[in-house]
């Protein structure tokens, strides 16, 4: 097993790519934290993986609020002793141009995107020194990478800011053995890709930029994340995973 030994803890692990990373990395031996206000989704995924031999704890966590980090990453220690991996997954998106964002649309998927990625950092970070080290894996996208006319300005800037925000951590901490990656997921089958996979002409769009012809599926993500939480990427730090179907080869 890939993550024997090893505590995972999962922001928007409810439901979507969280899920799947959760369930995938309790098959692989992990004890894994699912953090998320979706209570009753977490809740249900937790017992599931119970259910097949897994181990899973589901805390509440609002990212964008530090009290709630404070308590979710106290629970799961607590539970479990230690934290050797965190995955900031949790993330929203939005529409519009640059014209039509309110400030409160910004603030809102800024807050969760990238201030929901440095609460969660900040912390671990204790949590995986006394650990010995630790892998934080932070999902981007590949708009964190080039830009999208039909995407929105705050969704591409939040995913760039994690971005380098890795790159930041990752050199901060290299030497205390705490590993920082992102990952560059293109358009993945989710619940939150769901409205613009249900207009055919926008799937039909989306596809066209997409050289091996499909979405992802979340699975696609969740063995690139476990890659980045195993030992087999121990040399691996400030990296950007792009996991696209050839979006940003172009």
């Amino acid at each position: 097993m890939r993550l024997q030994g090893k505590v995972a803890f999962i922001s928007g692990g409810s439901r979507g790519m969280g899920a799947v990373e959760a369930a995938l990395f309790a098959k692989e031996g992990a004890k894994v934290v699912v953090g998320d206000v979706r209570e009753e989704e977490g809740r249900s995924l937790v017992e599931k993986i119970a259910g097949e031999g897994g181990d899973a704890v589901f805390v509440r966590l609002d990212v964008t609020s530090e009290t709630d980090w404070e308590a979710a990453v106290a629970e799961a220690v607590e539970r479990y002793g230690k934290l050797d991996v965190l995955v900031n997954n949790a993330g929203v998106s939005a529409r519009g141009s640059i014209e039509e964002t309110t400030v409160a649309d910004w603030d809102r998927v800024m807050d969760i995107n990238a201030k929901g990625v440095f609460l969660g950092t900040r912390r671990v970070i204790p949590e995986m020194r006394k650990a010995g080290g630790g892998s934080i894996i932070n999902i981007s996208s590949q708009l964190g990478l080039v830009g999208m006319k039909e995407s929105s300005p705050q969704y591409q800037a939040s995913k760039g800011a994690v971005r380098l925000f890795t790159k930041s951590a990752a050199i901060q901490y290299a030497s205390e053995g705490i590993r920082v990656n992102s990952v560059h997921p293109g358009p993945i089958v989710t619940p939150m890709t769901e409205a613009r996979r249900s207009d055919a002409a926008v799937q039909q769009m989306m596809i066209s930029r997409i050289p091996l012809g499909r979405y992802g599926e979340s699975e696609d993500v969740a063995y690139g994340v476990l890659y980045l939480a195993s030992d087999e990427s121990s040399f691996v730090t400030g990296s950007e995973l792009v996991i696209d179907g050839g979006w940003t080869a172009q």
